[in-house]
């Protein structure tokens, strides 16, 4: 189990993106509850964002690859628009206990 932030350190329909021993990834939070994803994207096998932390597209309801404008929903991966459609970004295990972020 990896820690990887304190869920107060996101705030509701954000994202944060990590670096750690299991490669690039990144949380988006939506309610209570935390996603956390492989940082690539199916189509070009690149990372997502074009700033730290900024996964989200512009209304904070779709994960959105910068590079190409794919569009994912943030409860499974799935890509709903753009260039991969009906593709899915890598899901990671995690949860949050006692206030804390970790990836499983």
């Amino acid at each position: 189990m990896i820690r990887l932030c304190a869920i107060d350190e996101l705030d509701d329909m954000s994202s944060k993106g990590f670096h750690n021993q299991r490669g690039h990834i990144f949380v988006v939070r939506k309610g209570e509850q935390v996603y956390a994803y492989e940082n690539n994207c199916p189509h070009y096998s690149i990372n997502l964002e074009w700033q730290p932390d900024q996964f989200l597209d512009a209304e904070h309801r779709l994960i959105q690859c910068a590079n190409h404008g794919a569009q994912f929903l943030i409860e499974t991966g799935e890509c709903i628009a753009g260039p991969c459609v009906g593709e899915y970004l890598t899901a990671l295990a995690c949860e949050v206990r006692d206030g804390v972020v970790y990836l499983l």
